[in-house]
């Protein structure tokens, strides 16, 4: 995702002076990768830990080095190495880290946007630091995924699932949209502009199950809003603007149907029978209800009945 600067576009001259005082006293090992995450558009929304450590880090891997470079002259941070890693050279790339890494330098590395090896490259780079014996120190902060569950009014503690930018190609991202239909927890995709379109025509078919969507995310034209997803696509369509820059949508939870109901009601009496695994298998069978859900409730009940 792009970055912009706060409206008023504010001075950071004192944040690197703020970063050391808060972070300077604590230790930083060398021969580390310091995975640190960066703005997903508030330039503002960095932490005093993560601008310490890109001051004081040998060199900086990135996604791209001509982005990165932008964000650090905005918080004047200035002289370090840049190192190109994205995913079209992350394998040949992480081996060149690690050697600076054995070598005992501190690398720090960030995507263009947000948290590192999440939906952004990083993810193989830290598996082979790990496979070499060296330490990963993660640098948490601003997170799209995070942002947008947060911003979703989501009741219950069902959890979500992070499924990521859905499949390019019509078929397979309508396939992965109806396979998303079963998930009774909340879903949080990305999307890019060109594709939002697409999607939103692939998420109507899941009719009156509410979707949270949240554009331009912590920017100057930020909308974050929920409806069902039979009208998403004409909801974009309203407003041309709608259809400009980076999104996150959270779908919502299904709502439990009567087959769901049904297979709960068969489950508890059959549990009061049977041994969980027997008692979930016949469940299944008699209702159709997905045995990996009603496993979870299984457990559920049997934990209450205990307790």
């Amino acid at each position: 995702m792009s970055i912009a600067a706060p409206i008023g576009k504010p001075s950071f001259g004192g944040a690197l002076a703020a970063a050391a005082q808060a972070a300077g006293s604590q230790h930083y090992p060398a021969g580390a990768l310091y995975v640190a995450a960066t703005p997903i558009g508030n330039l503002a929304d960095i932490t005093l830990r993560a601008l310490h450590v890109l001051a004081l880090a040998d060199a900086i891997a990135c996604e791209d080095t001509r982005h990165t470079q932008q964000l650090l002259r905005a918080y004047g941070i200035d002289g370090q190495p840049l190192i190109a890693l994205h995913e079209h050279n992350e394998a040949e790339a992480a081996r060149g880290v690690i050697a600076r890494l054995q070598a005992g330098e501190r690398i720090a590395y960030v995507s263009d946007a947000g948290t590192p090896a999440v939906s952004d490259p990083g993810a193989r780079l830290v598996a082979a630091c790990a496979r070499a014996g060296l330490r990963v120190v993660p640098l948490p902060g601003a997170s799209s995924v995070t942002t947008a569950i947060s911003a979703a009014g989501l009741a219950g503690d069902g959890g979500f699932v992070f499924a990521g930018f859905p499949p390019a190609k019509s078929g397979e991202r309508a396939a992965a949209v109806q396979a998303l239909a079963a998930e009774p927890r909340a879903v949080v995709l990305l999307e890019a502009p060109h594709r939002i379109g697409a999607l939103a025509n692939a998420l109507a078919t899941l009719g009156q199950r509410p979707v949270t969507v949240g554009r331009e995310l912590t920017k100057q034209f930020e909308q974050i809003t929920t409806l069902p997803c039979a009208d998403l696509p004409a909801w974009l369509a309203a407003d041309a603007q709608r259809q400009r820059g980076e999104f996150a949508l959270v779908l919502h939870p299904a709502q439990p149907s009567a087959d769901a109901e049904d297979g709960e009601r068969v489950l508890r009496l059959l549990l009061a029978e049977l041994p969980v695994k027997s008692a979930v298998r016949l469940a299944a069978e008699i209702t159709g209800t997905p045995r990996n859900a009603l496993y979870e409730q299984a457990l559920t009940l049997k934990q209450a009945n205990d307790e």
